[in-house]
């Protein structure tokens, strides 16, 4: 089944619900469906591994069915549970909140040394290519002065960072091709929890 095909299917088992619910289901699945393919599945593999539409809308419909009403509790005045629940919470917000603020600032320090290899790796390109223009740059200086013989051996140096730059080249572009996947996933992970918790 194609990503097409799933999606008009969804929509049409959905047809009882709200107009913009189905719409934002119908862009959560194709997203979902995007994401799969983007990891190396095939067009049919990633609607397959979403799961089969009948379940799909089957778990929307029964989400979006009435439930039986709750048990009111009078205004201003929370539940058992809730007060108990809020004292909990921010009973234990000097254990969870260091926590999650650490696991926070080690992401974001992981992601900024990231990047900072990858912006060393260009660096080091870019001086290897300098080294190697200023070895052509050595023999015509010392060259003119008699030393030849330096001129040349600067000369050498250059050429060979010159190959050097070639090599590192294609490792500079692969790195930065990989930082830039891994952020773009990480962002894309960060969307789809979102989008998950909504739903």
């Amino acid at each position: 089944m194609t990503k097409a095909e799933f999606l008009a299917r969804l929509q049409s088992g959905l047809a009882g619900l709200p107009p913009s619910e189905v719409e934002d289901r119908l862009a959560f699945y194709g997203e979902l469906i995007d994401d799969r393919m983007e990891e190396g599945l095939s067009q049919a593999e990633a609607v397959r591994a979403v799961g089969s539409v009948e379940q799909i809308v089957a778990q929307i419909l029964a989400e979006a069915a009435p439930e039986a009403p709750l048990p009111t509790v009078p205004a201003g005045r929370p539940s058992g549970a809730s007060r108990v629940q809020k004292i909990v919470f921010w009973l234990c917000a000097p254990v969870w909140f260091p926590l999650l603020l650490a696991a926070g600032i080690v992401l974001l320090s992981l992601w900024i040394v990231l990047w900072a290899l990858v912006a060393s790796l260009w660096i080091i390109e870019g001086s290897f290519w300098v080294a190697a223009v200023g070895g052509v740059g050595s023999l015509i200086v010392f060259g003119a002065r008699g030393y030849v013989l330096t001129g040349l051996a600067f000369l050498a140096a250059g050429i060979c960072c010159a190959g050097l730059s070639v090599f590192l080249f294609f490792g500079c572009r692969a790195a930065t091709k990989g930082a830039l996947w891994l952020t773009k996933r990480s962002v894309s992970w960060g969307k789809r929890g979102k989008k998950e918790a909504q739903l």
